[in-house]
């Protein structure tokens, strides 16, 4: 949790207290994970002068994470607090002149639209809403604020609900759902709502809805120079519902509603900006085709839509997070590469430069690639710098340089000893196809001495590890166990045919040979003790796992975290079946079943002799407890060891909350700790 400013240099005095004692570093354990913080969604002012940003941490009486807004300058001075204590205060988002902050603060039983006044620091509440709104953005007069709102369908009951009489207690109505996507991670059954654009004054008011329909209309919002409309993305389309993929750009007059298309292009069109002087809109185009990975190219048009020009085809990358330099003739950008988040530039004449590296540390447990940026209007970056030894801190690049500005970690991590991550390239057995990949030696390491391996594998598949902080790896390091870690076949960052050689093929013999490859070497060079090898991965990570324990008995005990044991049965009750039968597979599971069947693990379930835990949370509707049950009464019936870990309470996110994340790392060390050989 975030901790009172005196405390904090209490702590840190207690640190170097202990190293001038003498006392040796301890390692990361259960109970530093509530200790952890890190900087999140870095606002730079117009001028370049200051920096907002959340400053996330965890509260240990409610098991969540808080996030408090804190200022600081970009010369690294005045680090404060704007909004702390009990609040969970986020998005900041400066007015054009910087002499006001919009955020977003959590209130009983809605989110509040708070305007801070810069000189005198007075507050007020703008308004408050019942669903928490997104993509809140400055009119360029400072007057308006936009944003976008769910907004509950209004609907006909299929039948009139009977009432009892006076005094009754009848059970609960039938729940009717008509709508293609009924449920959703995280929200479980949901009632139909369509997303809508608003206006309210920054002064206070009444929010005014622009957008009409039974239609979603999507940010990031961007305004037209003189303030009379909005830029957004839409499927507006009869059978939106059935294209997940395709959008377009549309306007919206902020005086009257009045809608104009710009784009009307295949595919997706979608993250509009405009530029300063207003004579382009950029935007991330995909093209939709039918493959599980397509690359998102950083496009231009005029206003008007003509002369579209893709920016960054060459670039083989997917682009995001969209934002114009100050002079209007250049973008920025953030991309993928190589295991490393970056920002690059590009001009309008194609010329792509990098920019930076080291974005990230804004995901704790496992060492995903994330983290953001913003730039000023004279080019100044902020942005999130994450290490593998650190979480994330505010940093800034100026024409001088990079600096880090904060240590929001110090008063913790520099009293332990975490595992040492260290990079490793080889090639694929399957094809000679080069793997990077990454292991984390346990801390007091000794070369020459083989120990017990994890391999721990990223979901997605399409996502991508690096050497990033990770909570959870740290804690397997810290019980003496080397963990490996890579980016296989089908990874995002390194190009879309790297990305397409799972395409029609996970899991499989082929990203299975790209673990064990990285498994051998980490054995040839001596490291890793090949009696003593352990695997476990979540979601994708999750079926990598149980197909891998199909084809080798090589492991002493495997851990599958939410997994698909049957993609048949997956995509007919989990809520991203729209998305991905028509993406990820040749056909319907009714046309081409023993596709679907060949993809299963539960296909391989006859060859199974490791002990294998599973572990879901029983409200995910991404990949349903229900798969989890079917591995682990096939296993059953085998008599195999297994253990079913049950999640209460939680969605696809089993690490979600701080205890959630010990008792994933608890049990799958006691786990693994059962059928550890030990010298």
């Amino acid at each position: 949790m975030i901790k009172p400013y005196i405390l904090i240099l209490g702590l840190a005095f207690t640190v170097f207290s202990f190293a001038r004692s003498g006392e040796p570093p301890k390692m990361f354990q259960a109970e530093d994970v509530f200790e952890l913080e890190y900087a999140n969604d870095p606002r730079i002012s117009p001028d370049g002068k200051y920096i907002v940003y959340e400053r996330r941490s965890s509260d240990i009486m409610t098991d969540s994470m808080r996030s408090n807004i804190w200022i600081i300058k970009s010369d690294g001075t005045q680090n404060r607090p704007l909004v702390s204590g009990n609040s969970h205060a986020v998005t900041p988002r400066w007015s054009p002149n910087a002499d006001r902050l919009v955020y977003l603060q959590t209130a009983k039983d809605g989110t509040e639209i708070i305007v801070r006044w810069m000189d005198t620091g007075q507050t007020a509440r703008i308004v408050k809403l019942s669903i928490r709104p997104s993509s809140i953005t400055w009119s360029p007069d400072g007057y308006w604020l936009a944003f976008t709102m769910p907004v509950k369908a209004e609907e006909k009951p299929l039948a009139e609900p009977r009432k009892g009489p006076e005094g009754s207690e009848w059970s609960e109505p039938v729940k009717v759902f008509d709508a293609v996507r009924y449920k959703r991670d995280g929200l479980g059954f949901v009632e139909t709502a369509y997303t809508h654009i608003f206006l309210v004054p920054s002064d206070g008011g009444t929010p005014r809805m622009l957008t009409s329909g039974n239609f979603n209309h999507e940010g990031p919002l961007s305004w037209w120079p003189d303030g009379s409309r909005l830029l957004f993305s839409a499927n507006r389309n009869e059978d939106w519902e059935y294209e997940s993929v395709e959008k377009d750009i549309y306007t919206v007059s902020t005086v009257d509603g009045e809608l104009s298309r710009i784009t009307k292009r295949k595919g997706s069109e979608s993250m509009p900006v405009i530029s300063p002087n207003g004579r382009y809109v950029a935007y991330a185009y995909d093209d939709g085709r039918k493959i599980p990975y397509r690359n998102k190219i950083l496009t231009v048009l005029d206003l008007d839509g003509f002369n579209d020009q893709p920016l960054t085809a060459d670039l083989d990358r997917s682009v995001s997070d969209i934002q114009w330099a100050g002079n209007g003739h250049k973008l920025y950008f953030k991309y993928d590469d190589n295991g490393e988040r970056k920002v690059g530039r590009v001009s309008l004449e194609k010329t792509t430069e990098f920019v930076l590296s080291d974005i990230g540390g804004a995901s704790l447990g496992r060492p995903y690639l994330s983290g953001s940026y913003t730039v000023s209007k004279n080019e100044i970056i902020a942005y999130t710098h994450g290490t593998a030894l650190r979480p994330a801190d505010v940093a800034v690049k100026d024409l001088h340089g990079s600096r880090v500005l904060t240590s929001l970690n110090e008063d913790l991590l520099a009293n332990r000893t975490l595992g040492e991550i260290t990079e490793i390239r080889y090639l694929s057995s399957f094809d000679g196809t080069e793997i990077q990949g990454w292991y984390i030696t346990p801390p007091g390491y000794k070369p020459g001495k083989m120990y017990p391996l994890i391999l721990e594998i990223h979901g997605g598949p399409h996502s991508s590890y690096g050497p990033q902080f990770t909570a959870e790896l740290q804690r397997f390091a810290s019980e003496g166990y080397v963990v490996f870690y890579n980016n296989y076949r089908g990874s995002s960052g390194y190009g879309e045919d790297f990305a397409l050689l799972l395409q029609y093929k996970y899991s499989s013999e082929e990203d299975f040979a790209d673990h064990m490859s990285g498994v051998d070497e980490l054995i040839n060079q001596g490291i890793a003790d090949s009696n003593n090898l352990f695997i476990t991965g979540g979601s994708a990570g999750g079926i990598a796992t149980a197909y891998a324990i199909g084809l080798t008995d090589r492991f002493r005990a495997a851990v599958v975290a939410k997994p698909v044991i049957n993609w048949v049965s997956k995509v007919l009750t989990a809520d991203s079946y729209i998305y991905q039968i028509p993406y990820q597979f040749p056909g319907m599971p009714w046309d081409e079943y023993e596709h679907y069947w060949k993809r299963s693990p539960l296909s391989l379930v006859g060859n199974v002799s490791t002990p294998t835990m599973l572990i879901t949370g029983e409200e995910d509707q991404r990949t349903p407890i229900s798969e989890t049950e079917q591995f682990y009464q096939a296993l059953k019936l085998r008599k195999i060891d297994s253990i079913m870990v049950r999640v209460p309470g939680s969605f696809h996110g089993i690490a979600g909350r701080p205890s959630r994340l010990n008792a994933k790392v608890d049990n799958i060390l006691a786990w693994f700790d059962r059928y550890r050989s030990i010298d």
